[in-house]
Protein backbone atom coordinates (compact mmCIF):
# COMPACT_ATOMS: atom_id res chain seq x y z
CA UNK A 1 0.00 0.00 0.00
CA UNK A 2 1.91 3.64 -0.94
CA UNK A 3 1.17 6.33 0.88
CA UNK A 4 -1.64 8.52 0.29
CA UNK A 5 -0.93 11.54 -1.71
CA UNK A 6 -3.62 13.53 -3.47
CA UNK A 7 -2.77 15.42 -6.50
CA UNK A 8 -4.42 18.87 -7.93
CA UNK A 9 -4.37 17.66 -11.11
CA UNK A 10 -5.84 14.05 -10.80
CA UNK A 11 -8.33 13.39 -13.04
CA UNK A 12 -12.04 12.07 -12.67
CA UNK A 13 -11.93 8.52 -12.71
CA UNK A 14 -15.40 7.18 -12.60
CA UNK A 15 -16.39 9.09 -15.46
CA UNK A 16 -13.15 8.88 -17.36
CA UNK A 17 -12.98 5.34 -17.57
CA UNK A 18 -14.66 2.54 -18.83
CA UNK A 19 -14.52 -0.03 -16.16
CA UNK A 20 -15.54 0.89 -12.94
CA UNK A 21 -13.20 -1.90 -11.69
CA UNK A 22 -9.79 -0.32 -11.43
CA UNK A 23 -11.25 3.19 -9.52
CA UNK A 24 -12.80 1.54 -7.20
CA UNK A 25 -10.05 -0.81 -5.90
CA UNK A 26 -7.87 2.68 -6.33
CA UNK A 27 -10.79 4.27 -3.75
CA UNK A 28 -10.80 1.25 -1.62
CA UNK A 29 -7.25 1.49 -1.15
CA UNK A 30 -7.38 4.93 -0.70
CA UNK A 31 -10.27 4.66 2.44
CA UNK A 32 -7.99 1.77 3.77
CA UNK A 33 -4.82 4.17 3.81
CA UNK A 34 -7.39 7.16 5.47
CA UNK A 35 -9.03 4.77 8.03
CA UNK A 36 -5.89 2.85 9.51
CA UNK A 37 -3.90 6.04 9.66
CA UNK A 38 -1.27 5.67 7.56
CA UNK A 39 -1.28 9.46 5.86
CA UNK A 40 1.32 11.71 6.06
CA UNK A 41 0.81 15.45 5.65
CA UNK A 42 2.56 17.57 2.85
CA UNK A 43 2.27 20.50 5.18
CA UNK A 44 4.71 20.90 8.72
CA UNK A 45 1.99 20.46 10.98
CA UNK A 46 1.21 24.16 12.64
CA UNK A 47 1.71 23.21 16.55
CA UNK A 48 5.23 22.66 15.84
CA UNK A 49 8.07 20.39 17.55
CA UNK A 50 6.75 18.68 20.64
CA UNK A 51 8.69 19.28 23.38
CA UNK A 52 7.99 18.46 27.43
CA UNK A 53 4.38 19.84 28.18
CA UNK A 54 4.92 18.99 31.82
CA UNK A 55 1.78 18.12 32.29
CA UNK A 56 -0.13 21.21 32.01
CA UNK A 57 -3.14 20.08 30.95
CA UNK A 58 -4.69 18.10 34.08
CA UNK A 59 -6.54 14.78 33.19
CA UNK A 60 -9.98 16.57 32.71
CA UNK A 61 -8.42 18.86 30.31
CA UNK A 62 -6.95 15.92 28.63
CA UNK A 63 -10.37 14.31 28.10
CA UNK A 64 -12.13 17.04 26.62
CA UNK A 65 -9.25 18.22 24.22
CA UNK A 66 -8.89 14.49 23.02
CA UNK A 67 -13.08 14.43 22.63
CA UNK A 68 -12.77 17.90 20.69
CA UNK A 69 -9.76 16.58 18.69
CA UNK A 70 -11.61 13.46 17.26
CA UNK A 71 -14.45 15.07 16.76
CA UNK A 72 -12.23 17.20 14.24
CA UNK A 73 -10.43 13.91 13.12
CA UNK A 74 -13.62 12.33 12.12
CA UNK A 75 -14.79 15.73 10.29
CA UNK A 76 -11.50 15.62 8.09
CA UNK A 77 -11.98 11.68 7.36
CA UNK A 78 -15.94 12.92 6.04
CA UNK A 79 -14.56 15.78 4.01
CA UNK A 80 -11.43 13.32 2.40
CA UNK A 81 -14.77 11.15 1.77
CA UNK A 82 -16.89 13.61 0.54
CA UNK A 83 -14.48 15.38 -2.04
CA UNK A 84 -13.04 11.73 -3.74
CA UNK A 85 -16.75 10.90 -3.88
CA UNK A 86 -17.59 14.12 -5.46
CA UNK A 87 -15.12 14.01 -7.38
CA UNK A 88 -15.11 10.37 -8.63
CA UNK A 89 -17.97 10.79 -10.80
CA UNK A 90 -16.95 14.68 -11.59
CA UNK A 91 -17.18 15.43 -15.73
CA UNK A 92 -15.25 18.80 -15.56
CA UNK A 93 -11.51 18.86 -14.75
CA UNK A 94 -11.64 22.15 -13.37
CA UNK A 95 -13.99 21.12 -10.73
CA UNK A 96 -12.19 17.87 -10.03
CA UNK A 97 -9.03 19.57 -9.71
CA UNK A 98 -10.24 21.69 -7.23
CA UNK A 99 -12.14 19.12 -5.53
CA UNK A 100 -8.78 17.25 -5.46
CA UNK A 101 -7.07 20.16 -3.80
CA UNK A 102 -9.18 20.61 -1.32
CA UNK A 103 -8.73 16.55 -0.16
CA UNK A 104 -5.36 17.23 -0.08
CA UNK A 105 -5.29 20.02 2.71
CA UNK A 106 -7.98 17.33 4.30
CA UNK A 107 -4.76 14.80 4.36
CA UNK A 108 -2.99 17.34 6.11
CA UNK A 109 -5.76 17.84 9.06
CA UNK A 110 -6.18 14.27 9.31
CA UNK A 111 -2.72 13.93 9.93
CA UNK A 112 -2.55 16.68 12.41
CA UNK A 113 -5.10 15.52 14.13
CA UNK A 114 -4.08 12.27 14.50
CA UNK A 115 -0.52 13.44 15.75
CA UNK A 116 -2.35 15.45 18.50
CA UNK A 117 -4.43 12.51 19.06
CA UNK A 118 -1.61 10.67 20.24
CA UNK A 119 -0.05 13.05 21.99
CA UNK A 120 -3.07 13.38 23.83
CA UNK A 121 -2.93 9.44 24.29
CA UNK A 122 -6.51 8.73 23.16
CA UNK A 123 -7.31 7.32 19.74
CA UNK A 124 -9.60 8.11 16.61
CA UNK A 125 -13.56 7.77 16.27
CA UNK A 126 -14.00 3.94 16.21
CA UNK A 127 -16.67 4.49 14.29
CA UNK A 128 -14.76 6.06 11.52
CA UNK A 129 -15.29 3.43 8.78
CA UNK A 130 -19.26 3.87 8.74
CA UNK A 131 -18.71 8.01 8.89
CA UNK A 132 -16.36 7.42 5.77
CA UNK A 133 -18.39 4.82 3.69
CA UNK A 134 -21.30 7.45 4.05
CA UNK A 135 -19.76 10.49 3.19
CA UNK A 136 -18.74 9.00 0.28
CA UNK A 137 -21.52 7.97 -0.92
CA UNK A 138 -23.23 11.23 -0.24
CA UNK A 139 -20.53 12.58 -1.96
CA UNK A 140 -21.55 10.86 -5.08
CA UNK A 141 -24.80 11.87 -4.80
CA UNK A 142 -23.73 15.39 -4.52
CA UNK A 143 -21.49 15.36 -7.44
CA UNK A 144 -24.27 13.98 -9.62
CA UNK A 145 -26.45 17.17 -8.82
CA UNK A 146 -24.64 18.81 -11.41
CA UNK A 147 -21.55 21.42 -10.88
CA UNK A 148 -22.77 24.25 -9.16
CA UNK A 149 -24.84 21.99 -6.82
CA UNK A 150 -21.61 20.22 -5.53
CA UNK A 151 -19.62 23.61 -5.02
CA UNK A 152 -22.93 24.65 -2.78
CA UNK A 153 -22.55 21.43 -1.05
CA UNK A 154 -18.77 22.24 -0.45
CA UNK A 155 -19.57 25.60 0.63
CA UNK A 156 -22.35 25.08 3.12
CA UNK A 157 -20.01 21.91 4.57
CA UNK A 158 -17.09 24.15 5.25
CA UNK A 159 -19.39 26.77 6.57
CA UNK A 160 -20.70 24.44 9.27
CA UNK A 161 -17.34 22.68 9.74
CA UNK A 162 -15.82 26.60 10.33
CA UNK A 163 -18.49 27.00 13.13
CA UNK A 164 -17.74 23.63 14.65
CA UNK A 165 -13.91 24.69 14.38
CA UNK A 166 -14.70 28.25 16.30
CA UNK A 167 -16.57 26.82 18.87
CA UNK A 168 -13.72 23.91 19.40
CA UNK A 169 -11.37 27.58 20.29
CA UNK A 170 -13.74 28.58 22.56
CA UNK A 171 -14.38 25.14 24.30
CA UNK A 172 -10.22 24.01 24.34
CA UNK A 173 -8.18 24.87 27.41
CA UNK A 174 -6.53 27.93 27.14
CA UNK A 175 -3.03 25.61 28.32
CA UNK A 176 -3.48 23.27 25.26
CA UNK A 177 -1.74 25.85 22.76
CA UNK A 178 -0.56 22.66 20.29
CA UNK A 179 -3.93 21.84 20.13
CA UNK A 180 -5.36 25.64 19.49
CA UNK A 181 -2.70 25.94 16.32
CA UNK A 182 -4.03 23.38 14.88
CA UNK A 183 -7.91 24.37 14.91
CA UNK A 184 -6.62 27.48 14.18
CA UNK A 185 -4.59 26.55 11.12
CA UNK A 186 -7.85 24.45 10.03
CA UNK A 187 -10.45 26.91 10.50
CA UNK A 188 -7.98 29.18 7.47
CA UNK A 189 -7.77 26.31 5.25
CA UNK A 190 -11.85 25.57 5.79
CA UNK A 191 -12.17 29.38 5.08
CA UNK A 192 -10.46 28.99 1.76
CA UNK A 193 -11.95 26.10 0.93
CA UNK A 194 -15.56 27.67 1.22
CA UNK A 195 -14.74 30.88 -0.99
CA UNK A 196 -13.05 28.98 -3.78
CA UNK A 197 -16.30 27.12 -4.16
CA UNK A 198 -18.36 29.75 -3.68
CA UNK A 199 -15.93 32.06 -6.46
CA UNK A 200 -16.60 29.10 -8.48
CA UNK A 201 -20.34 29.08 -8.99
CA UNK A 202 -21.62 26.96 -5.56
CA UNK A 203 -25.47 27.32 -5.46
CA UNK A 204 -27.06 28.40 -2.55
CA UNK A 205 -28.75 24.50 -1.23
CA UNK A 206 -32.19 24.59 -0.38
CA UNK A 207 -32.84 25.11 3.44
CA UNK A 208 -34.14 21.51 4.31
CA UNK A 209 -30.93 19.93 2.47
CA UNK A 210 -28.93 22.27 4.67
CA UNK A 211 -31.27 21.49 7.91
CA UNK A 212 -30.18 18.07 7.25
CA UNK A 213 -26.59 18.46 7.14
CA UNK A 214 -26.56 20.23 10.52
CA UNK A 215 -28.30 17.33 11.85
CA UNK A 216 -26.23 14.52 10.45
CA UNK A 217 -23.66 16.82 11.46
CA UNK A 218 -24.91 17.10 15.55
CA UNK A 219 -25.45 13.30 15.04
CA UNK A 220 -21.62 12.60 14.40
CA UNK A 221 -20.26 14.97 16.66
CA UNK A 222 -21.94 13.84 19.90
CA UNK A 223 -20.80 10.46 18.56
CA UNK A 224 -17.61 10.85 17.83
CA UNK A 225 -16.96 13.09 20.93
CA UNK A 226 -16.78 9.91 23.60
CA UNK A 227 -16.92 7.23 20.41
Amino acid sequence: MTQLQVSAQQQPRFARRHSWFEPFIEEVDVALQVLSGAVAGSRANPAGPRKSEQDVLSQDQKTHAAGLMRVNHVGEVCAQALYRGQAAVCRDEKTAALLHEAAAEEVDHLAWCSQRLTELNSRPSRLNPLWYAGSFGLGLLAGRAGIARSLGFMAETERQVEAHLEDHLKQLPSEDARSRRIVEQMKQDEIGHRVTAERNGAAALPMPVKGLMTLMSKVMTTTAYRL
